[in-house]
């Protein structure tokens, strides 16, 4: 008797366990850690300048790298300029910076590749002034695509940084 509520308590944790949030991974399928979108429920109105939607859509959350390159291009420098006042008039926002790669090259050298490109854009903004407890990095590499496909144009979309709000959403 004392086994079988075992397993009928055990049951019900893993049937529980199992029922998500079906919604977790937001509309495009990768939720905000891996599409960097301030989608997530608090994120605010668009023409709100506070707002995460704001800084998504407006400021801009993602810059784009060259093929095997962590240097900051012009455009990359002028969202990152974006990025740094507006994290600098609104303090109560903290961030983490996700380094993506496209699918080519191995799993080792991606993560590499994507951890220089998130310091990159973190050092950028450190020099514009944003404390460095405000902001975090991590690497994806290869593992969280935007696109899907084997030509330059989904590449092109995969090498990138990107800016994620990870405290004030609520603000």
């Amino acid at each position: 008797m004392k086994l079988a509520r075992h397993i009928v308590v055990l049951g019900t944790v893993l049937a529980l366990a199992a029922c998500t949030n079906p919604g977790r991974f937001g509309a495009d399928g990768l939720g905000g850690f891996g599409s960097g979108a301030a989608g997530q429920s608090g994120a605010g109105d668009p023409g709100d300048p506070g707002s995460a939607a704001y800084f998504q859509q407006a400021v801009g959350d993602r810059v784009l790298f060259l093929v095997d390159q962590s240097t900051l291009t012009s455009e990359a420098q002028f969202v990152l300029d974006g990025q740094a006042s507006w994290l600098l008039s609104n303090p109560d926002y903290r961030v983490l910076i996700e380094g993506h790669a496209d699918e080519q090259g191995t799993r080792e050298y991606n993560l590499a590749l994507g951890a220089r490109r998130a310091n990159a854009a973190r050092e950028y903004l450190l020099s514009k002034g944003v404390p460095a407890a405000r902001l975090e990095t991590v690497s994806f590499g290869k593992e969280r695509p935007l696109e899907v496909c084997s030509n330059e144009s989904c590449y092109a979309k995969n090498r990138r940084a990107v800016t994620v709000l990870t405290a004030g959403l609520s603000s």
